[in-house]
């Protein structure tokens, strides 16, 4: 079976073949089956229901950012097991939390993510910039409702994505800037769809987008974000920002803060 087919119905998987673990490093992105169980993620569903009807006017679902900060009840997905074995295969067994975001596009008017790459965004906050995002299916996720899309293999320009950006219209997209359309070869692009509760990874430097949610389903995704703990964050460069060392050690060299993870999660 190919890698890239979606497993309608599949098991949980807590381990990464050395095939996926290839492909990954070769093309800046993977897709993958199921890390939680369906009653973990009808858990997790009900509870992000809650938080968009809880949000106040005028704030959109596409922006929960960071909600980790404020909703400790979110680290038991964060820093479950399963999540944690996956992403030891990628980046080793000293693993750190980076952040984490909500991504929900309403049905017909969900905006769209113009094309970026995380690092650019980040900028100057960590060095090397060496993330890794799981983005976790809550909704149905297909052309029809805007999933995400990537270049394979633009995890190896990151020069071009640091420097050659432009203003789009906020009112019509998640983030104000974009790449420029010529660093991006839009014939390669590849659609991630994913069923509810499938998942895909990426890394900082893909450039990656999704179209708006023009469709009348909802598309609402949470990309949970590690880094591996060499890698150094400096304080100030993103406003209040908190990083986790959830397995493994500092290698640091003791210049990062961690900030210790919630108890009764």
């Amino acid at each position: 079976m190919s890698i890239d087919v979606i497993q309608e119905s599949g098991p949980v998987v807590d381990r990464v073949s050395p095939e996926q673990a290839a492909f990954y490093r070769e093309n800046g992105y993977l897709k993958f089956g199921r890390i939680f169980t369906r009653e973990e993620m009808a858990a997790l569903k009900e509870h992000v229901d809650a938080m968009i009807a809880a949000l106040p006017p005028g704030k959109r679902p596409e922006a929960m950012d960071r909600p980790h900060f404020e909703d400790p009840w979110l680290f038991r997905y964060l820093t479950h097991p399963r999540v944690l074995d996956v992403i030891e295969a990628f980046i080793g067994p000293d693993i750190v939390l980076w952040s984490s975001h909500f991504i929900a596009k309403p049905g017909g008017d969900g905006r769209a993510v113009p094309w970026h790459t995380d690092g650019a965004y980040w900028g100057q906050a960590l060095e090397p910039m060496e993330v890794i995002t799981l983005w976790l299916a809550v909704d149905e996720s297909t052309t029809e409702n805007g999933c995400m899309r990537v270049i394979p293999g633009s995890h190896k320009n990151r020069s071009d994505s640091l420097r050659n950006y432009e203003a789009v219209d906020h009112d019509q997209n998640v983030f104000g800037q974009e790449l420029r359309p010529e660093f991006i070869d839009e014939s390669k692009a590849v659609n991630l769809e994913l069923a509810p509760g499938e998942c895909h990874f990426h890394d900082a430097w893909t450039a990656h987008n999704s179209a708006p949610n023009l469709s009348g389903k909802r598309r609402c995704g949470y990309t949970m974000r590690y880094m591996p703990a060499h890698v150094r964050y400096h304080p100030g460069t993103l406003g209040e920002h908190h990083i986790y060392l959830l397995r493994g050690q500092d290698r640091a060299d003791g210049h990062n803060v961690y900030t210790p993870v919630p108890g009764n999660r």
